[in-house]
């Protein structure tokens, strides 16, 4: 069942990495929640910033993922590079994850993704 939720994240990322909101809006609750550094937003906002190019993702590294189950709640940490522009200039901060998903029939949905800035 771990290797579906990593399976899941990892579909995620890489939508992300490639803007692609057909396929996060698919991932994500209709209700999830985004924690950045200056903002928490839902899922309209969020996607409304890549569509309007307020985040522009250039590379996404993923160190490494833990997953963990709790009955019908996963909760993945990832370990990540992510550069994105903002502003039209380049940025790369590294981050831990934490992605929330709750079971959907045989799906996992996303309801909260929250970064956390590491320093070391």
């Amino acid at each position: 069942m771990t290797e579906k939720l990593i399976e899941t994240s990892k579909r995620f990322w890489k939508a992300m990495e490639q803007s692609d909101v057909a396929v996060m809006e698919e991932i994500a609750h209709k209700d999830c929640c985004f924690v950045h550094i200056g903002v928490t937003c839902g899922l309209e906002e969020e996607m409304r910033c890549f569509t309007d190019q307020i985040f522009q993702p250039t590379e996404i590294v993923l160190h490494s993922q833990a997953p963990k189950l709790w009955g019908d709640a996963g909760i993945v940490i990832t370990d990540c590079d992510y550069g994105l522009l903002l502003g039209g200039k380049p940025t790369t901060h590294h981050f831990a994850v934490t992605e929330v998903y709750t079971k959907d029939g045989n799906d996992w949905k996303l309801v909260q993704f929250s970064f956390t800035a590491l320093v070391y």
